[in-house]
């Protein structure tokens, strides 16, 4: 563990490290004036990060969830952390971390009803994006309908919406950022435009009844070149927090649901540098947080650059609350940033790349329009819960119905690869329960890299989780 990130670590460890070049006192907002950043920004740690132990709870602990939600830690293999949230809305269905969250962008996800992905593949949660949802069909007929559950036919299951920030960059042509907010051209009709305000994501996300709400954050592009707008948009993703903090408290009296920030702040991992500064702002700001997430990445820059963002984050931000890392979802990135401390994934690459006929299992994927696939009579993956693994479709059988464009290869498939996805995050579960994730994650990653040297990148961030790949 790097010195600099030791609570008890003395002053000349602690100024060993230079400050970022794009630390500069001048421009720090009034309330950053004050903090000391040639220490690393920390709050709320405990063992591995500092000597005091951190209280661990029974798998069948109760919980009582008032105001915000309730994390449960059941378990630390390392920096592998086994919980459990529960949260406040009666009835709902505890989420066991870590845990990979499927996107429904629209409410839904092509392909697999709520009841499949609920009871047949066993996921408690899935993600609905607030852009989307306020462009078609609109959050207003989605609340005049019951909210979003019972517009997807009267689930109980749990909600997460992001807050539009992240179409900032995907949909960068169509967008104009401002301090009140981020302007979008309608893509389905010519002309309009749609304004989304801090205030404008709360009511969206109010109307679409998530249970875990993300706070309008300024997303930049990660692989652009421009300090001055980073800067900027960090500094407006505090600001911006509290608004959304505001009108999430008159929206919603009850306290039913619970508001993520987002830290940000590029690439910049160095001391004072600008995740540090997002951080310290949100440290300011903690007494309201129910749990963090992770933006900015997965955005196309390097993979180095990318574990150490999550690095620096899981080291920084408190252990008693849900860490959230967006968008990310390859099943090699969800095992070294479960080693790194990372309890919650997004991502819509496994039923994205399930319509392009590849198929997620053991050691990597299978592309089922391959023709080496035409004569391959095995099941896609041996012990798989999805429907044609357990009825015995085979690849060949596939493969063909890809050929002739049968509508469910892509239903099967999308099956498919989310219970490979929820199986991956079950067996990571388990092996932190069982004080063994070291070895878990060595030998994911020896059987993805049969044939080819592991990536340096995966080396360098499981060995800072404490997993040699050596032994």
């Amino acid at each position: 563990m790097d010195d600099d990130y030791l609570s008890n670590a003395s002053p000349s460890k602690r100024t060993r490290l230079e400050l970022s070049p794009l630390y500069n006192p001048e421009l720090l907002p009034d309330e950053l004036k004050n903090v000391d950043f040639t220490q690393r920004i920390t709050w709320g740690k405990y063992a591995p990060y500092t000597e005091e132990v951190l209280p661990l709870k029974a798998l069948d602990a109760p919980a009582t969830p008032q105001h915000r939600l309730e994390l449960h830690i059941h378990n630390l293999s390392n920096r592998a952390r086994a919980g459990t949230i529960h949260l406040q809305r009666p009835s709902s269905r505890p989420i066991p971390t870590p845990m990979f969250m499927p996107v429904g962008t629209k409410g839904c996800l092509k392909g697999v009803t709520i009841d499949e992905l609920m009871h047949c593949l066993d996921c408690p949660i899935i993600l609905g994006n607030t852009y989307h949802l306020a462009i078609q069909p609109g959050t207003e007929l989605i609340r005049e309908q019951g909210q979003l559950r019972k517009f997807q036919g009267n689930g109980n299951h749990n909600l997460l919406t992001d807050s539009g920030g992240f179409q900032m960059v995907s949909l960068s042509k169509l967008s104009n950022v401002t301090e009140e907010g981020v302007t979008f051209e309608n893509p389905f009709a010519k002309g309009e435009t749609m304004l989304l305000k801090p205030e404008d994501s709360i009511r969206h996300q109010t109307n679409i009844g998530a249970d875990i709400i993300m706070a309008l954050d300024d997303v930049v592009s990660s692989v652009i070149a421009d300090d001055d707008r980073f800067r900027e948009a960090t500094y407006r993703t505090l600001r911006w927090y509290d608004r959304c903090l505001q009108a999430k408290d008159e929206g919603d009296p009850d306290h039913q649901q619970n508001l993520f920030p987002i830290v940000q702040g590029g690439l910049d991992t160095g001391l004072g540098g600008l995740r540090e500064q997002c951080l310290a702002g949100f440290r300011n700001r903690d007494q309201d947080i129910a749990g963090f997430a992770i933006g900015g990445l997965a955005g196309g820059e390097s993979k180095d650059d990318f574990w150490r963002v999550v690095n620096q984050c899981c080291k920084s931000l408190p252990d008693d609350r849900p860490r959230y890392l967006m968008g990310v979802g390859y099943p090699l990135d969800l095992v070294v940033c479960t080693a790194l401390g990372v309890d919650m994934y997004d991502c819509v690459y496994p039923t994205r790349t399930a319509r392009f006929g590849v198929a997620l299992i053991n050691g990597g994927t299978c592309k089922l329009k391959a023709q080496a696939c035409a004569t391959d009579f095995r099941i896609i993956q041996e012990n798989c819960k999805c429907q044609a693994c357990q009825r015995g479709i085979t690849r060949s059988r596939l493969h063909f119905m890809y050929k002739t464009g049968n509508p469910v290869a892509v239903q099967l498939l999308t099956q498919h690869n989310l219970a490979y996805m929820m199986q991956l995050v079950g067996d990571m579960r388990n092996a932190i329960l069982e004080n063994r994730y070291p070895e878990y994650a060595r030998a994911f990653v020896k059987n993805m890299f049969v044939e080819e040297a592991i990536p340096g990148w995966v080396v360098d961030a499981l060995n800072e989780a404490g997993v040699s790949m050596h032994e």
